[in-house]
């Protein structure tokens, strides 16, 4: 079901809107689960090479509308929530709409194996949490994490 999931997101509606990058995430952002048979059925290689059929599959249909500019697919593992989550945006790989702090990467194979390894999707141990001495006590501080992305667009 996972890989389905993974295709039809190259034919779901686009919006690329560079004067709204936050528009273009509310609306170009798909929440991809598993259930625990796919997690142990399915290998990080399968998972990876949906993905860049994917972005190869984003990038012809960009060109067949003539859109110009850059162009990028992305794909992260949010722990909270259990899931993987891939977007498209007219942002550049290291300017993506997100709120937090993240590292632009081209190993999704990482990304990957920590979503198919997570046996507790959606719950984050306290100890993994990481706090500094400078922030109160009842507030923590969340690592940057890995976002795997690909350009899928065509400069101008």
């Amino acid at each position: 079901m996972l890989l389905k999931s993974i295709a039809e997101v190259a034919d779901e509606p686009l919006t690329l809107n560079p004067a709204d990058p936050m528009a273009e995430a509310r609306t170009s952002t798909w929440w991809l689960s598993a259930d625990p048979d796919d997690r142990v059925a399915l290998s990080v290689g399968q998972v990876c090479a949906a993905f860049e059929r994917a972005a190869e599959a984003l990038r012809s249909r960009i060109r067949s509308l003539g859109l110009q500019g850059t162009v990028t697919f992305y794909v992260w593992h949010d722990e909270q929530a259990g899931q993987l989550r891939c977007s498209m945006s007219s942002q550049a790989p290291d300017t993506l709409p997100f709120r937090g702090a993240y590292i632009a990467t081209d190993a999704l194979g990482p990304i990957i194996e920590r979503f198919l390894g997570d046996q507790e999707p959606g719950h984050i141990p306290w100890s993994e949490l990481n706090t500094e001495t400078s922030q109160p006590a009842n507030e923590t501080v969340v690592s940057p994490f890995p976002v795997w992305t690909r350009s899928v667009g065509q400069s101008a």
